[in-house]
């Protein structure tokens, strides 16, 4: 489940209907508040982003809805797996955050989870949803992509 990023940045796991439901605007990197059974359950690569996202609350950014299987060899010192989680961004990013946020449409989606320098972060990305004829219009554009390189693919053999 864990990949490695040409940087040397281990990917836990990533927001695959992201990209796909919501265009991203503009994305961002912010540190995640951890205990230390989600710390290890993360480095199994038990944890699962499908419908959580980031809200801001006064001056802080929190992560809801995200996933973290307990961590079984930890027995009473577990923790719940869908509890809120503070993510660390500085003053600057989360002004800008509101500003972006307040506007009509625009949320929070975080986009992947990873481990950089041995710290768990989050690409966080500013998302507009897409219309039901925006996401058949790429799905068709991605196909006849796939054709046209399998086309040209057979005609190099």
């Amino acid at each position: 489940m864990t990949a490695h990023d040409p940087q040397g940045i281990k990917i836990v796991c990533q927001n695959k209907k992201a990209r796909h439901n919501y265009t991203i605007e503009d994305t961002f990197e912010a540190g995640l508040v951890l205990r230390g059974t989600e710390v290890k359950s993360l480095r199994n690569g038990k944890a699962n982003l499908a419908d959580s996202y980031a809200t801001i609350d006064g001056e802080e950014a929190w992560l809801n809805h995200f996933h973290i299987d307990p961590y079984t060899p930890a027995t009473q010192f577990n923790h719940h797996p869908m509890r809120k989680r503070k993510l660390l961004l500085h003053k600057k990013e989360i002004n800008k955050l509101i500003g972006k946020t307040q506007e009509k449409g625009c949320t929070l989606i975080p986009l992947k989870i990873y481990f950089k320098n041995g710290k768990a972060k989050v690409d966080l990305g500013i998302a507009k949803a897409k219309k039901l004829y925006d996401k058949r219009a790429a799905l068709k554009k991605k196909e006849s992509d796939r054709e046209i390189d399998r086309a040209i693919k057979s005609r190099n053999q």
